[in-house]
């Protein structure tokens, strides 16, 4: 009787402990399945160990009105927009603090590269050191997708002293802080153009490459300068053209003119997806018209300037207000159903 009662003990113990290594083993799946991880392999960015080709959109919502301030009302409307045409990563200039927007992008099946500043007055900022926080706080949240750092900053040595050397230095090593608290999102910056020998020397830490590139309808010429200087992915962080003709062409019409948007960015994009061998995609310059940058927030003035902008198309002229794929009300302009087009039928080239 004994060593019957020691036999069943025995045989309920282990079926207990498989069981119980079962469970652990289905909750780690679980708690893992809770995060993702980003990565990148040669010259391709991964998610989750699978392609990830960034079909994207600059997103900075200022709302008509007196205020430049980012406003996130509009953001359910947004989203239903950027699903709709086929987006699947937001770039912002700046960290999102609300967590609920986070979590809102992220339902919405949408990734976001974050922005951070150099000098946002001690805020999530490079300067201060403070972004690590940020970093530290949302680093396993499903929305992000890279830490980018600076936006065109090679165009403003006069922010560091008279020395970009400084801001690559500083950018470096944000990098190499943000690889040690975070392992699982790469290091991207958004740089003006093309980065110089000096740029890419100074800063090994960036991981992934952004560019702003305005070279009229031509983005691609820049794959292949950036194959022979290095091996590292790109994408193309800013590209696009403006809906507003400064002058006119023998094709397009002085003014307001959405027809010219569409063929350039027809051709931009395109030509972007053509080089997915060198590019990780695009967050194409931007979601909707802002006001708030030339002059009286109520109304939509023309001008505006933006450094090494005269590639814009096709009159070599950047009307700040006027790059919306979507206008101030959320109104679609031509562009919009260019833009779902060729994001919907890369969509579907991967499935």
């Amino acid at each position: 009787m004994k060593k019957f009662l020691v036999i069943i003990t025995a045989i309920f113990t282990f079926v207990s402990c498989k069981k119980q290594t079962k469970n652990e083993e289905v909750s780690f799946k679980e708690e893992a399945s809770k995060f993702d991880v980003v990565s990148v392999s040669g010259r391709q960015l991964l998610l989750n160990d699978e392609l990830y080709l960034i079909k994207g959109i600059c997103y900075h919502p200022v709302p008509k009105g007196d205020s430049i301030k980012r406003d996130f009302g509009t953001l359910t409307q947004d989203l239903k927009l950027m699903k709709e045409a086929g987006i699947n990563t937001i770039r912002v200039y700046a960290p999102i603090v609300e967590e609920r927007v986070l979590d809102e992008i992220s339902e919405a099946g949408i990734k976001v590269i974050v922005g951070f500043g150099y000098n946002q007055g001690g805020k999530n900022d490079i300067v201060s050191g403070t972004f690590i926080d940020y970093v530290n706080t949302y680093k396993n949240h499903k929305a992000i997708l890279m830490w980018e750092l600076g936006n065109e900053y090679n165009y403003h040595p006069e922010w560091f002293n008279g020395d970009i050397k400084n801001w690559y230095t500083a950018m470096n090593d944000a990098a190499a802080l943000i690889h040690k608290n975070d392992p699982s999102h790469p290091v991207t910056t958004a740089h003006g153009d093309l980065p110089k020998e000096l740029a890419r020397s100074m800063s090994p830490n960036i991981d992934v490459w952004g560019m702003n590139v305005y070279r009229s309808v031509r983005p691609e010429t820049i794959f292949k300068e950036w194959k022979e200087v290095s091996d590292k992915p790109m994408y193309l962080s800013e590209t696009g053209a403006d809906s507003y003709m400064q002058m006119a062409t023998d094709k397009y019409k002085q003014g307001v003119n959405e027809l010219m948007q569409a063929d350039a960015t027809e051709i931009i994009l395109n030509a972007t997806f053509s080089g997915k061998d060198i590019c990780s995609g695009v967050t194409l310059f931007q979601f909707t018209d802002g006001w708030w940058k030339a002059g009286n927030n109520n109304v939509q003035d023309t001008g505006g300037t933006a450094p090494n902008s005269t590639g814009v198309p096709f009159d070599g002229s950047p009307n700040e207000e006027f790059w919306g794929i979507v206008d101030i009300d959320r109104n679609k302009k031509k562009v919009y159903e260019i833009v779902k087009d060729i994001y919907l039928k890369e969509n579907k080239i991967e499935d």
